[in-house]
């Protein structure tokens, strides 16, 4: 392997503190006030008008120039595959919605329409989506079980279920809350509120999409295995439906478990069929409309209903339903879910819509999209659909069949609508099997990501812990409360990185400006007299203490230990001193008592601080992690200046954001004796400052012993009291003039 070529290069300025780089750069200190950014904000024109109304309405910037000729055949293909693809996802999605199928239909028509028109994505697939069905699907068997509907039947005398009224009741209710969501995410959207999504980490959002896609598994079993279990609702409602499961296993229909079985069988085998000839096919193979169709005409010709008792799909009424508004009485019920709702279909919708941007070199407006997302929702909630998000199965079926623009999706609801208006009654003996088999084949890929376990082990296991911990969150907990502890759960996982972070002494690598942690780098030397300190965290109110003794524990000093006996001494001295003026005043007022008959002969001699290799003399703390000071951050290094400065330690700060500086400006960090000097542009000008300092020091020394002095020493009655103090890296003689009276 060739030697990577290396360039050689060098840098000659003067040491650089942020008082000079502040006065080099010409810092302006003037800001604009808040009322001119207010001004500027609503001040329009021409331009900012047209921006302004084009970023509302996409589709007017983009529609003008489509390219027929480019865009037209894979957009009309992938429309088409598309649309087949709604069909019957629309109709099982809405079995997870607890409503009846042609709702779902609906739900694939009337969103796609308005996305078409406000959304920015050129690729996903806007429709019913399995998390957010299954989410609806809770909601609805709160508010509308089948307890509140049941009514006597002469002819068996037993109660049944009213299915006409439960079933009108809970569209309501899946109406009134997807209306809900949609307000949410156009109020988010308006206050540009679209970075919520990143707190919705990658390994979050797919540890709860694999839960949630549990979920999904354990409410299609009742139509797998042709059982009526009760719908639980709440924390831990998983474990009891899976119980009461297994508790009505003997009472399986045998026609309804045969049917589950050979679909999903013959799914599976006709996906890999597709995808073994997905190369030498212009079109993938209508996998899940092949099912319908030959279900639906099994299901006719054999009459599985009223054979072998195989529960069917049943009436689906021809037509487009009129709009009707929400039941506004139902807002206070469904608020948390809808909440939910919004943030989890906008968060996978967007997730998916950047993986696509990136790719094929365009932009995705993030608060645009909510707005789209929102409007999709709230006026399908008018025209009683269910919440609806960005399907990542048929997103890859519109990209691969050639889709490039949102034509794609409007040919989609095209397709959908001609099924509605003429089609969907062809329908009513599809069994309901078939659509839980549709489901399980669809979510294999969420279960594959269970092999993100094992990945984000190697790679980071904090991400890991929050794939886990969301999973288990989401199963314990439901989806709508399961993603909310999720949250909680993943800034905890933040706080506690900030609380726990390392702190490191840093060594210079020779001859370079570069310094790395000691404990990791063999090469890495310590510079004499000076401690360089870091921490890979920024610092604020909860690592504040954790930092102040991370430093003395690095520096091997008890810095309170050294103050609180340094004020011992100080005060002892005092009363030494008081002492011994309350003395000289009695010894003076005194006349009748002798000269004392023995004197002593002291020669008083400063000495010079004795320099103690061991301890530092000078402190660089290294500033370039902290992006922030709040209020106690800023005291912190406030007292860490004072502290170690009392103690003889000249402390630097180095390698400080524009923005932590502002921050100890405004934090009361500067007095008249604390200057910019002692900020430093990086740790080099710090190490290089102490250096310069010692060397000027040193030379002091030797110019002064050089010279030729005479000591004379004076003899004189004196009564002396001398204390000695031992400081972070000196001792010296502590004597006050005044304990040099004579007597």
């Amino acid at each position: 392997m060739a030697e990577r070529r290396r360039t050689g290069y060098s840098v000659n300025r003067k040491i650089l503190d942020e008082g000079a780089v502040d006065e080099m750069a010409q810092k302006s200190e003037s800001k604009t006030s808040v009322c001119e950014k207010v001004k500027q904000s609503l001040r329009c024109s021409g331009p900012r008008l047209k921006n302004c109304l084009l970023g509302s309405f996409p589709v007017a910037s983009w529609l003008p120039r489509y390219s027929i000729r480019d865009n037209a055949l894979g957009d009309l293909i992938s429309g088409i595959s598309v649309g087949i693809m709604q069909l019957p996802q629309g109709m099982a999605y809405a079995l997870l919605a607890s409503v009846p199928p042609v709702f779902g239909l609906f739900s694939s028509f009337y969103p796609v329409l308005i996305y078409f028109l406000f959304g920015t994505s050129k690729h996903i697939s806007i429709g019913t989506y399995a998390v957010m069905s299954v989410m609806i699907g809770g909601v609805t068997d709160r508010l509308a079980p089948d307890s509140n509907f049941m009514i006597w039947d002469n002819e068996t005398n037993s109660s049944i279920v009213d299915t006409i009224s439960r079933d009108a009741e809970r569209v309501r209710v899946a109406a009134a809350v997807t209306f809900l969501s949609g307000l949410f995410q156009i109020l988010l959207g308006l206050v540009q509120f679209g970075f919520v999504v990143t707190y919705l980490s990658e390994p979050l959002v797919r540890g709860y999409t694999t839960g949630a896609a549990i979920h999904v598994i354990v409410s299609q079993l009742k139509y797998t295995f042709g059982i009526s279990p009760v719908r639980h609702s709440g924390p831990l409602s998983l474990i009891y439906t899976v119980l009461e499961v297994f508790y009505l296993l003997p009472q399986t229909n045998i026609g309804t478990l045969v049917v589950s079985i050979v679909a999903i069988v013959g799914l599976i085998l006709t996906k890999e069929l597709n995808a073994y000839l997905s190369k030498k096919l212009p079109v993938p193979i209508p996998v899940e409309l092949l099912a319908v169709v030959v279900a639906t005409l099994v299901s006719w010709q054999v009459n599985l209903q009223d054979r072998y008792g195989v529960d069917v799909v049943g009436f689906i009424p021809s037509g487009l339903q009129p709009p009707v508004l929400p039941a506004a009485s139902l807002f206070g019920q469904v608020i948390g879910d809808a909440f939910a709702l919004a943030v989890v279909g906008y968060g996978i919708a967007i997730s998916l819509g950047r993986i696509f941007a990136l790719k094929y070199g365009y932009k995705v407006d993030s608060n645009q999209e909510l707005i789209a997302l929102g409007l999709s929702n709230s006026i399908g909630g008018i025209f009683q659909c269910f919440a609806i998000s960005c399907s990542m199965s048929r997103t890859m079926v519109q990209e691969s069949t050639g889709g490039k623009t949102q034509v794609a999706g409007a040919l989609s609801a095209v397709v959908i609508l001609v099924i509605v208006l003429w089609i969907g009654a062809l329908f009513e003996e599809l069994p309901k099997a078939v659509l839980a088999a549709i489901i399980f084949v669809n979510l294999h890929g969420m279960m594959k990501q269970f092999l993100d376990i094992p990945a984000l082990w190697r790679s980071n296991r904090i991400d890991m812990v929050i794939w886990v911990a969301t999973f288990i969150l989401t199963l314990l907990l439901n989806p709508d409360l399961g993603l909310a502890a999720a949250i909680a759960f993943s800034m905890l996982t933040v706080i506690f990185r900030t609380q726990l972070p390392k702190y490191s002494l840093l060594g210079q690598v020779p001859d370079t400006d570069i310094y790395r942690p000691l404990e990791d780098y063999n090469q890495v030397k310590k510079l004499p007299g000076i401690l360089i300190f870091r921490s890979s965290a920024t610092l604020y109110f909860a690592n504040a203490e954790m930092y102040q003794d991370a430093l003395g524990e690095k520096c091997g000093v008890d810095i309170t230990k050294i103050l609180s006996a340094k004020k011992k001494l100080e005060a002892k001295r005092k009363r030494h001193e008081k002492k011994n003026a309350k003395k000289a005043k009695k010894n003076a007022g005194d006349t009748e008592e002798p000269e004392r008959a023995e004197q002593e002969d002291i020669a008083v001699i400063e000495m010079d601080a004795e320099f103690n290799p061991s301890l530092p003399k000078a402190i660089i703390l290294d500033l370039s992690p902290v992006n922030f000071l709040d209020t106690v951050g800023v005291k912190t290094l406030r007292n860490i200046r004072r502290d170690y400065g009392e103690t003889g330690v000249e402390v630097l700060l180095a390698g400080c954001q524009p923005g932590v500086v502002d921050n100890l400006q405004t934090g009361g960090f500067f007095t008249d004796k604390v200057t910019k000097s002692c900020l430093f542009y990086t740790i080099h000008d710090a190490v290089l400052h102490c250096q310069s300092a010692t060397t000027q020091s040193q030379d002091k020394v030797t110019h002064t012993h050089t010279h030729t002095h005479t000591h004379t020493h004076t003899h004189t009655h004196t009564h002396t009291v001398c204390f000695t103090w031992k400081c972070l890296n000196r001792t010296e003689n502590l004597i006050h003039p005044d304990m040099m009276k004579p007597i």
